[in-house]
């Protein structure tokens, strides 16, 4: 064949093609390019990555204190190994039954009534067409997600108290005939739970679905007027089926964390009283590691706590895109 023929930049001695190798030369010059046009988006991402790093990767290595005996005066490494036996006795304590019962109680119910709540908020707020009495609205609704529950803790024990408001309306309706002391009762303790984070996480909660619903094509709600559908049928039928994905992530991610019974709210309502109420997998975690110092023996039971989280992740995963497509991988 004659060599004007020859295609351009075919290998003569077995390396690289000339032409494939610009090709990689121009798509490295392209990335550090566009690396340098956004460099301080970059550096926010590295800061985030290396925080990440830090408190979330490298402290994985202390995972291994679960199957050893460790004390705090001996390193990771001389402490002897124990094997299963901090699994065995967290299964065999005689508050296991308990403790999962309140967990699986509190975070179930705040699963079934607390989730689909924000929805449905969000569904009416989205229909409200005055945006002053809109805005007025998220704001008295977000206000409570800002304030840490140690302060809403003591505004929900002064409000619960034998002279609190909750006592002294419900005398003056005359629905009860003596004050009750709530938060001494563990019979009221889940319910004061669940109605609490409904009332601070409500209006959080139904941000990123008023986000999703202002993505929702107006044309569609242009051809429901047209086909005669009233407000609640567009609801029904146009808004709920074009959030459906965003509701099936956070669902997803919701059943994952369905062990996590917000330590700080259960830490703060809790007391000698109400124990047998609110006694949960996270509470007994710092009970048992921090003030008891039994650090192998707590990391074996957050160990353990975080293996279900992942299977149940897994489940809800495999759930939801079975029955709509939607999945988070």
């Amino acid at each position: 064949m004659d060599p004007e023929f020859k295609t351009a930049g075919a290998p003569q001695d077995g390396t690289a093609e000339p032409g494939a190798l610009v090709q990689r030369k121009r798509g490295a010059a392209f990335l550090f390019r566009k690396l340098y046009e956004q460099r301080y988006l970059q550096v926010m991402a590295l800061l985030g990555l290396i925080w990440m790093m830090i408190f979330n990767y490298f402290p994985m290595f202390g995972i291994v204190i679960a199957f050893k005996d460790f004390d705090i005066i001996s390193t990771i490494q001389d402490a002897p190994w124990a094997g299963l036996e901090h699994f065995k006795a967290f299964l065999e304590d005689d508050n296991f039954w308990n403790i999962v019962k309140n967990t699986l109680g509190i975070s179930l119910l705040k699963l079934i009534i607390g989730f689909p709540l924000p929805i449905l908020f969000a569904l009416f707020l989205n229909e409200v067409r005055s945006i002053r009495f809109k805005k007025s609205i998220q704001t008295i609704s977000y206000l409570p997600h800002f304030l840490s529950w140690v302060i809403l803790g003591g505004i929900l024990a002064t409000w619960l108290s034998d002279t609190g408001l909750v006592n002294e309306l419900l005398l003056g309706l005359g629905w009860i005939d003596k004050p009750i002391t709530y938060l001494a009762e563990p019979d009221y303790f889940w319910g004061i739970v669940i109605a609490s984070d409904i009332w601070k996480e409500l209006g959080w909660s139904a941000i990123i679905y008023l986000a999703a619903m202002a993505g929702v094509s107006p044309d569609l709600y242009e051809a429901s007027t047209i086909d005669g559908a009233g407000r609640f049928q567009k609801m029904w039928y146009v808004t709920l089926p074009s959030i459906k994905g965003t509701i099936s992530i956070l669902f997803i991610l919701a059943v994952s964390g369905i062990l996590n019974s917000n330590f700080d709210q259960i830490l703060v309502l809790r007391n000698s009283l109400n124990e047998s109420a609110s006694s949960v997998i996270d509470v007994y975690v710092y009970q048992v590691g921090i003030q008891q110092g039994r650090f192998s023996y707590s990391t074996a039971v957050g160990l353990l706590k975080a293996v279900v989280a992942l299977i149940l992740l897994l489940l809800a995963n495999g759930v939801t895109k079975r029955l709509n497509n939607t999945s988070l991988f």
